[in-house]
C-alpha cells in the first residue's frame, strides 16, 4: 500500500492522529465521526447561513482579528513555508514555558484544542471507564469518549450555573478514569471560585487525572490567580489546556497546548499529533508574535467589553435575563422555541446558538463587533 492510500484509509485523517492505538477498530466498526456535537452544530450553522450574514455570533471567536504583529508574522513565514518548522515549534513552546516557569518536557502543542482533547481521551479511556464533567459544559471531550465506547457521568451546575465542585467529587467511582472541568465554563461563561478550584484539583488528582480546559481564561482580568497550572508545577496529575483561538484571534490558524506533567506528556504523545509536524509557519508565527502582547490583549479585550455591555443593555431593554458572563459569550433564556428563534434571527443575517438549560430554552450569543451587536439588537427587537 502507498502512502496516498493508506492515508486515504486512515480513519481519524481529520483528528490529526499519527500514532493509532487499539481502540480504533472499535471507533471503526462504530461508524461515527470523530466530533463533537458543538463543532457539527457550528458546522451545520456555517453550511446554511446566508451569504448576507450581518453577525457571525455562533462560534465564540474573537470578531476583532489577529493582532497587526500576528498579521505581519503570518505574511512574513510564507517566504519559508516550504521548509518543516523544525526550530520554530521549539521556540513557541520554550517561550510559553518561560513566561509560565515550566520545564520544556511539560507542554505539548498542537493544531487546536481538539486534537489534544482526543489524545485525552483516548489515551485515558480508550480501555473504557467513565469521565466525570458537569452539564452543561463543552462537550468536545466527553463526546470523543463516549465514541470509544467510555461512559460519560455528566453532573448538573449549581443554582448559580457553575461547577458542582463538591457533586462532581462524589460522583468520582472506581471506573473514573478522568475529570473534565471547562474553567471559565462553555456555555454558561461562569467561573469557580479558584482558591476552592485548586483545593479539588489537589485532592481529586492523587486518585485520577483532572483535565482543565481554559480556552477563555485570557478574558478573566487577572488569568495568573485563576489558572491552574501553577498546580501541574506542583507535580499533580492535571492537564491544562489553552488555546490560541479565543482572545488571539487565531481561530482559524489553529493553535493550542496542554500542560502537564512529562509522563503525561509523554503518553499523550503517542495519541495527539504534535506541534512539529502539526502546526503550519503562518500559525506558528502568528503566535510566536501575538504570545502575551499586553498591548494587543488589552484592546481587543476592551473591545469586547463594551460590546458585552451593549448586549446587556439591550437585553434588559427587551426585559430579558442573563448570566453575567466571565467571557466573550452570554447566555440568556428564550421566551419562545430554540430552534425557531434561531431560525427567526438567521433569516435575519444573525447566527446564533440555542441550548436547552433547566429543561428550559436558552439562546448563547457571542460577543461580537458593535455593528454585529447593533444587528442583533435590531433583528432580536422584532422578535422579543
Amino acid at each position: 500500500m502507498n502512502r496516498r492510500n493508506w492515508l486515504k484509509n486512515t480513519a481519524l485523517l481529520t483528528g490529526g492522529i499519527t500514532m493509532l492505538p487499539p481502540a480504533i477498530s472499535r471507533l471503526q466498526a462504530a461508524a461515527k465521526p470523530v466530533l463533537s456535537s458543538n463543532t457539527v452544530s457550528d458546522m451545520t450553522f456555517a453550511a446554511g447561513m446566508p451569504p448576507d450574514l450581518k453577525a457571525r455570533l455562533f462560534a465564540n471567536e474573537n470578531p476583532f482579528g489577529p493582532s497587526a504583529k500576528a498579521k505581519q508574522a503570518m505574511t512574513d513565514s510564507m517566504g519559508t513555508s516550504y521548509q518543516y518548522q523544525l526550530t520554530q515549534v521549539k521556540e513557541l513552546e520554550e517561550k510559553i514555558c518561560a513566561f509560565e516557569g515550566l520545564d520544556p518536557k511539560m507542554i505539548m502543542t498542537g493544531s487546536g484544542s481538539s486534537p489534544l482533547l482526543l489524545g485525552a481521551a483516548l489515551a485515558l479511556l480508550s480501555k473504557g471507564g467513565n469521565v466525570v464533567t458537569a452539564d452543561p459544559t463543552y462537550d468536545d471531550l466527553p463526546t470523543r469518549c463516549e465514541h470509544i465506547n467510555a461512559t460519560w457521568i455528566k453532573v448538573p451546575l449549581t443554582a448559580e450555573y457553575k461547577h458542582d465542585l463538591d457533586a462532581m467529587e462524589k460522583a468520582i467511582n472506581a471506573d473514573t478514569k478522568l475529570v473534565y472541568i471547562c474553567n471559565p465554563n462553555n456555555p454558561t461563561g461562569t467561573i469557580v471560585d479558584a482558591e476552592k478550584l485548586k483545593s479539588f484539583c489537589e485532592r481529586v488528582s492523587k486518585k485520577v487525572t483532572v483535565f482543565v480546559d481554559e480556552a477563555y481564561i485570557d478574558y478573566l482580568p487577572d488569568p495568573q490567580s485563576t489558572t491552574l497550572i501553577g498546580n501541574a508545577k506542583k507535580g499533580q496529575n492535571i492537564i491544562v489546556a489553552r488555546t490560541f483561538s479565543k482572545l488571539y484571534g487565531l481561530a482559524g490558524m489553529r493553535v493550542g497546548y496542554v500542560i502537564a506533567q512529562p509522563e503525561m506528556i509523554s503518553l499523550l504523545g503517542n495519541y495527539a499529533a504534535t506541534g512539529l509536524f502539526s502546526l503550519s509557519a503562518p500559525a506558528i508565527a502568528a503566535a510566536l508574535a501575538s504570545y502575551q502582547d499586553k498591548t494587543y490583549m488589552q484592546d481587543a479585550l476592551q473591545k469586547m467589553v463594551k460590546s458585552k455591555q451593549y448586549l446587556y443593555d439591550v437585553l434588559k431593554a427587551e426585559g430579558y435575563s442573563y448570566i453575567p458572563s466571565n467571557t466573550n459569550f452570554v447566555m440568556f433564556p428564550l421566551k419562545m422555541d430554540g430552534v425557531r428563534f434561531t431560525d427567526e434571527m438567521m433569516k435575519r443575517g444573525v447566527g446564533l446558538r440555542h441550548w436547552k438549560l433547566n429543561n428550559a430554552e436558552w439562546c448563547r450569543i457571542s460577543i461580537g463587533r458593535m455593528d454585529e451587536m447593533e444587528a442583533f439588537a435590531a433583528a432580536f427587537k422584532e422578535l422579543s
